[in-house]
């Protein structure tokens, strides 16, 4: 078996793959002992895909054109215990999904298995888990969007958004703190200096990795910058890819304008950024993922 490691490993918590709204709903109202007696009295009926299910079966699929050593592999964590987990398994098998590694954790926080798994990204709809995550260096984004119609295209589109995302929020605290006069000034001066990783730069590594590994002719992992920033800002940016060897197949460099109409004409299959009115703004069209990182998410008193 090819280990995890040489593997593009995504985790993916249980109530982002599937629509648990309901059975959430049947635990904060009646407890813990209910939940268990409904999702065994239901375990046969599978549950509807969630946020993450079209990203996860696309993601998946990908693996009839990549060869060994390479591929994709979608883990399970879940909240759950392996017996109220029955459902979820069963779920998995009705969709045929090829997913079969898991951590059903009783009740108490699964992100602590996601390094032992060899993960490069973690998706959940738990704030909190997500959190951890990042501190513990691993890409985490709390999805926020509704389900979503899954896309026709076998084409992957991901679209990131900059500052505190691909990148540190160095430039973004500058901005926040001194204004936009200074904020350009500032990435003016520092035009060839490359800019410090944020917390997606390894996620999106690997999925540059994926991108060369796959025939020439088949775009099945597109790959996009959607950022406020605008020129001359831009240079700083472009000159960090360059120096990270990374290409992105597309930039988009808004100059503050609303996000939301070019992702839509991106036709992007998930959204990831660290601003949460940008992320409210997506959630009605498209699969987004809040990445609690950063300054524009430090509380301050």
């Amino acid at each position: 078996m090819t280990p995890a490691s040489e593997k593009l490993v995504i985790a993916i918590s249980s109530r982002a793959l599937f629509n648990l709204d309901a059975e959430h709903l049947v635990y904060e109202q009646a407890g813990l002992e209910a939940y268990s007696a409904y999702q065994i009295e239901h375990e046969d009926v599978p549950l509807e895909p969630g946020q993450a299910f079209g990203l996860a079966t696309k993601l998946l699929a990908l693996n009839a054109a990549l060869k060994e050593p390479l591929g994709v592999e979608v883990v399970l964590l879940s909240r759950n215990s392996a017996d109220t987990g029955l459902r979820i398994f069963n779920s998995i098998e009705h969709y045929g999904l090829p997913i079969t590694r898991a951590a059903f954790c009783g009740g108490e926080s699964p992100w602590r298995y996601i390094q032992a798994f060899g993960c490069h990204l973690f998706l959940s709809s738990e704030a909190d888990d997500v959190r951890m995550a990042l501190e513990n260096n691993v890409a985490a984004a709390t999805l926020v969007s509704k389900p979503v119609c899954e896309s026709t295209s076998g084409t992957i589109r991901f679209a990131f958004d900059g500052d505190a995302v691909l990148f540190s929020d160095e430039a973004e605290r500058v901005y926040k703190s001194e204004g936009l006069a200074a904020f350009s000034a500032s990435e003016r001066a520092q035009r060839n200096e490359p800019l410090m990783g944020g917390p997606f730069k390894s996620f999106l590594s690997a999925l540059h990795t994926l991108q060369r590994a796959l025939p020439e002719d088949d775009q099945l992992i597109r790959t996009a910058l959607v950022t406020a920033r605008s020129a001359p800002a831009h240079e700083r940016v472009i000159r960090t890819l360059r120096e990270w060897d990374i290409r992105l197949d597309e930039s988009i460099f808004l100059g503050g304008l609303p996000k939301v109409e070019f992702l839509k004409a991106y036709d992007a299959d998930v959204f990831f950024d660290d601003q949460e009115t940008h992320c409210e703004l997506a959630a009605d069209h498209i699969a987004t993922g809040h990445v609690p990182h950063g300054i524009a998410n430090q509380k301050f008193d």
